[in-house]
């Protein structure tokens, strides 16, 4: 079973956006984008890559987080429309979850991602989701050998935090959800868009990292081997850990990401799991050359951040 991987989207569309739109913590994010972001992040690469992952003919594709860079409703149907358009898959077939840009600022009319990607978001256990911000979560996609399971560490912060948490509540239903037989019987691979590991930092971990991403390692422990996938670093990374848990962490760089390292460049994550255990048998990063013109294979380099 074939999965792709990409995530930090960052699709940028202020077409018909009012002023009144800017007078929060999307201010500061505009002058980012005026002045640096958008020219390296580019919606042309994220449509580029997704017609890649269709022309590879991937069973699943998830999205982990960072569709937009300001939570506005014209970036999500910006972002919408590529992975329509693009993917060529029906939305059983692509899981999302949002990220902290999704969640830009506190205000529920504009961020409409739980009414535009409700069908990205569908749980075959929905029971077990809970009503968040941004939707209903964890939900479970059970897919051949593997129980995908989205998590949402997207929550509004103050300006210059970019840091996530899951709470309580959504960590106790995932542990429900590991105890389900159907579940039980899969490998679980979840999503989620902040890393579960920490810099080692704990500056940087309180501002930028999933504060409770040691607890949920510690809840996947019993669920093992189980497949986290993460975006927000904007780099490629893997932590595989070599004990009893056999637990492996996965970062994707941003999709409409250019940079020089190739570590950080544009690109999709590309993973094949055996189609009867679900054991992740082999995990390559696909990235963009810097001519746009093709793709090239290369390792996902193991560290952390």
């Amino acid at each position: 079973m074939k999965v792709a991987h990409i995530s930090d989207l960052h699709v940028l569309d202020l077409v018909g956006v009012p002023r009144l739109a800017y007078a929060n913590k999307r201010l500061l994010g505009y002058a980012n984008i005026r002045f640096k972001r958008k020219h390296v992040h580019r919606a042309d690469t994220v449509a580029k890559i997704c017609r890649a992952i269709s022309a590879a003919k991937v069973d699943h594709v998830v999205v982990t987080g960072d569709l937009t860079n300001l939570g506005l409703e014209t970036e999500f149907r910006a972002a919408l429309r590529i992975l329509h358009d693009e993917l060529s898959l029906a939305p059983s077939e692509v899981s999302v979850i949002p990220g902290n840009h999704d969640a830009y600022v506190n205000d529920t009319r504009l961020r409409p991602f739980s009414t535009m990607y409700q069908d990205y978001t569908s749980s075959d256990l929905p029971e077990f989701a809970l009503p968040l911000g941004g939707g209903n979560f964890p939900f479970v996609r059970l897919r051949g050998p593997l129980a995908i399971v989205g998590l949402s560490s997207a929550v509004p912060r103050l300006p210059f935090v970019a840091a996530g948490v899951l709470g309580d509540a959504q960590r106790r239903a995932l542990r429900s959800i590991l105890l389900h037989p159907e579940v039980r019987r899969r490998t679980p691979v979840v999503l989620v868009h902040h890393p579960s590991h920490g810099p080692a930092s704990k500056l940087k971990l309180l501002v930028e990292g999933l504060h409770d991403g040691a607890g949920l390692e510690r809840d996947l422990a019993e669920s093992h081997p189980a497949v986290i996938l993460h975006g927000h670093l904007h780099r490629r990374l893997q932590r595989c850990e070599r004990g009893n848990t056999g637990l492996v962490v996965i970062g994707a760089t941003s999709a409409s990401l250019h940079h020089a390292d190739p570590d950080r460049s544009a690109g999709y994550n590309l993973y094949d799991f055996d189609d009867t255990t679900g054991q992740l048998l082999a995990t390559s990063a696909q990235v963009l050359a810097e001519d746009g013109s093709s793709f090239v294979s290369r390792n996902v380099p193991e560290g952390s951040w």
